[in-house]
């Protein structure tokens, strides 16, 4: 289309001519009550199949059985931690920290070359967000007829309307506040214990506040939280360059805006004010006022103005992805640009300290602990004593023998009243007595404290690899 250059009417479409910065309004539409509008498209295909995975492995996982337990539960009043085959325990925390570690710096490695899509297809917030719009859409109609109910007057029919829906909506909560605490209590007790009213109050109390906060966040504050209550918002703009790809609108193509006739000749640039880019935003802004931070680039306006550019005949891409580079014609780095590629080697590194941690990662914890009433005892029969207690975990999911052994750094030995194999069942912790003593070779006058160091081990007879050791002072008498 061509462009009016000396045209004063749009200074945002002057601006954009002269490849000069257009201004950017940092505050969404003040226009009421946000009810998006539907919109098809090949993003709001993605996006509703993205937002529609998660929300049933969501729901899924807690019933996927694995050796006759739930394969991912999270034992809070035992303290352990099952992913399938591996058991963690509070010790095992800094495998988590890692998890977390690596999550954030993905999520920053994906923001420097996509944007905020983290937000528009996989936060939870958007998933339960749209689903509750979906059931708001099926009882009250779509965007237009809602937004006549909110201003009719109070009615039966509007009175039933919003009871069915709020009911649908308390209904979702409650499901989704047992989905959450089937994750720490087994999914197969838990909702037949809510829905038969004999849950224990705790675990009711925790359902019930888990369902109103997702009846709040997803039901009544949607938008409000991803524009005023999220950290990410906030900060996103710290990882964007310039190779950014972002949900942006061409405006050098764009403008000077306004209305006309399909193929009817124009001056005007390929925006024609349909304000259909306003009416499918979740969160309520004009993308065509530049970037903004309440954008979550979940494409809506990119299908609804692709639509738009179908029936006037133009080409698609007015509202697209699109890096600052590419929209002011100057070369793309994206793969190349110092935050891609530091976030990225970040993300290797992280990778691969979590995997050594990993592959490290014990499956007997042993913490040997002295006597500390005395140092020493001696005996009769001329020995000198030390005695420790073992804690022996088994941090597996199945019971095994363990073999106990001591690293000699001279006469010493276990006592003999002590067995050295001992049984622990799946996931115990034994408290195991120890006795070591060294044979004196001398009365000595004058003998002082000698302190040498002794090594228990612990070792699995059904897998030798698995052992775990830890030195402890030993304290004799010796000549000087």
């Amino acid at each position: 289309m061509s462009q009016d250059l000396s045209s004063t009417e749009n200074p945002i479409a002057t601006k954009a001519a002269l490849g000069q910065a257009i201004p950017v309004t940092n505050l969404p539409v003040q226009r009421g009550k946000i009810h998006i509008k539907e919109q098809k498209g090949r993003f709001q295909r993605l996006r509703t199949g993205l937002n529609s995975l998660l929300i049933l492995f969501f729901f899924l996982l807690p019933f996927i059985p694995y050796q006759g337990r739930q394969a991912i539960l999270l034992d809070v009043e035992r303290q352990e931690f099952h992913f399938f085959n591996l058991t963690l325990w509070p010790q095992d925390f800094t495998l988590l920290a890692w998890l977390f570690i690596i999550a954030a710096f993905a999520l920053f490695f994906v923001t420097v070359f996509w944007g905020r899509v983290w937000c528009g297809y996989l936060c939870p917030q958007t998933s339960w967000s749209f689903a509750f719009v979906w059931i708001e859409r099926q009882i009250e109609g779509n965007s237009n007829k809602r937004h006549a109910l909110d201003k009719a007057p109070w009615s039966l029919e509007k009175v039933l309307k919003r009871g069915a829906k709020h009911l649908a909506w308390a209904l979702a909560g409650l499901i989704t506040g047992c989905g959450f605490i089937a994750y720490f209590i087994p999914a197969s007790e838990l909702y037949p214990q809510i829905f038969t009213l004999s849950a224990s109050f705790w675990v009711t109390a925790w359902v019930w506040f888990f369902a109103l906060c997702t009846y709040l966040n997803a039901g009544w504050m949607r938008e409000q939280m991803c524009l005023h209550c999220c950290p990410y918002a906030r900060f996103q703009s710290a990882m964007f360059d310039a190779n950014t790809l972002t949900v942006s609108y061409d405006a050098a193509r764009g403008e000077s805006r306004g209305p006309r006739k399909r193929k009817q000749a124009t001056d005007l640039g390929d925006c024609v004010d349909c304000n259909l880019c306003v009416d499918v935003c979740p969160t309520g802004i004009d993308i065509r006022n530049g970037l903004q931070y309440e954008c979550i680039n979940c494409g809506a306006c990119v299908d609804a103005c692709d639509q738009t550019m179908d029936k006037f005949g133009y080409d698609k891409g007015l509202i697209r992805y699109a890096s600052e580079n590419e929209l002011q014609k100057k070369e793309v780095k994206r793969f190349t640009s110092f935050k891609f590629v530091g976030y990225g080697i970040a993300v290797i590194i992280m990778l691969s300290v979590f995997a050594l941690d990993l592959y490290r990662h014990q499956s007997i914890d042993l913490n040997v602990i002295r006597d500390r009433q005395s140092l020493y005892r001696e005996v009769g029969d001329g020995r000198i004593e030390n005695s420790y207690t073992l804690k022996i975990r088994n941090k597996t999911q199945q019971d095994h023998q363990y073999l106990i052994s001591l690293k000699d750094t001279g006469n010493h030995g276990f006592a003999k009243e002590t067995s050295q194999q001992v049984l622990i069942k799946a996931g115990e912790q034994l408290s195991y007595p120890v006795t070591v003593f060294e044979q004196k070779q001398a009365d000595f006058v004058g003998a002082k404290l000698q302190k040498q160091t002794i090594a228990f081990t612990v070792t699995n007879l059904s897998n030798p690899k698995e052992k775990v050791s830890q030195a402890s002072p030993f304290f004799s008498l010796s000549a000087f």
